[in-house]
């Protein structure tokens, strides 16, 4: 695990123990389709089923979160985050916010 941040959605990592909370950490990204897709994803809409374009829109937009939270983590001098969550919301139209969080710690593991 050397170099490298532990994320997890548990409150503690089982075969470590935690020697240094360093706080909350968070990573933010805001995106937008373009017109074009929103037209597309209009008509989906009348039809139903899974609106693709955002769907990967939105995954690509999780993984930056995700990221930028680990190098909130890495700055905060952590090795992992505990209680990981999401958080997406609308800011206006057609701009979407997706926010990573947790706790930063140092974890270590127990002999």
């Amino acid at each position: 695990m050397e170099n490298e941040i532990l994320i997890t959605t548990m409150n503690d990592v089982p075969g470590y123990r935690v020697t240094n909370v360093h706080g909350e950490v968070f990573g933010l990204t805001t995106r937008s389709r373009n017109l074009f897709s929103n037209i597309g994803a209009g008509f989906r809409t009348l039809i139903g089923g899974e609106v693709k374009g955002w769907t990967k829109l939105l995954m690509r937009s999780r993984e930056e979160a995700v990221e930028r939270m680990k190098q909130a983590t890495t700055e905060h001098g952590g090795n992992a985050v505990i209680a990981m969550r999401f958080d997406a919301s609308e800011l206006g139209s057609g701009i979407t916010e997706i926010v990573a969080y947790g706790t930063a710690v140092t974890i270590r593991r127990e002999s």
